[in-house]
């Protein structure tokens, strides 16, 4: 896999994801994104994570693997990282101060889940769960976090405007 310089000037969208998750269906709009988008500057930069309900277990040719047979993935999907704790890799580490976003009971079951079983990631910086979703401009600052309750379909607009 190329490092991320590899990427700049270009506007990226990098996602924590998963295979067993009840979100890993958006790696289809994802993916629908990427192929309408990537000729125009956009990259889509997946980054498997097995922090949230053990919902990423397989190997890194397995994750390889599952995402190009089911769901077509033609973007980076690079090697499994954790997104918080001691232990969480230095670009989530930057994407979660510069956005440390917004999630609240607006996010629905998943805000509720959060709430049962990590109330101590509320209110904090952390990724609370798979699928959360970092815009970064061209010059590589963090324009905007979006929590996995937003699919690719509806952040499609704000992505392309950056690239006109």
């Amino acid at each position: 896999m190329q490092p991320l310089d590899a990427y700049a000037g270009r506007v990226a969208l990098i996602v924590n994801v998963a295979s067993k998750c009840g979100f890993t269906p958006q790696y289809e709009g994802l993916e629908n994104l990427y192929r309408e988008t990537r000729d125009r500057g956009l990259e889509i930069l997946g980054f498997p994570c097995n922090q949230f309900g053990d919902q990423e277990p397989g190997t890194d040719a397995e994750i390889q693997d599952f995402c190009s047979t089911n769901y077509g993935v033609t973007f980076p999907v690079f090697g499994k990282v954790e997104v918080n704790g001691p232990d969480a890799d230095p670009l989530f580490v930057y994407l979660r101060s510069e956005a440390p976003g917004d999630f609240g009971p607006s996010n629905g079951p998943l805000y509720e889940h959060i709430k049962a079983t990590r109330p101590e990631a509320l209110d904090t910086d952390e990724v609370k769960w798979n699928f959360t979703k970092f815009l970064v401009g061209r010059d590589g600052n963090v324009i905007r976090r979006y929590e996995p309750t937003t699919t690719p379909e509806q952040i499609k607009s704000e992505i392309t405007g950056l690239l006109d």
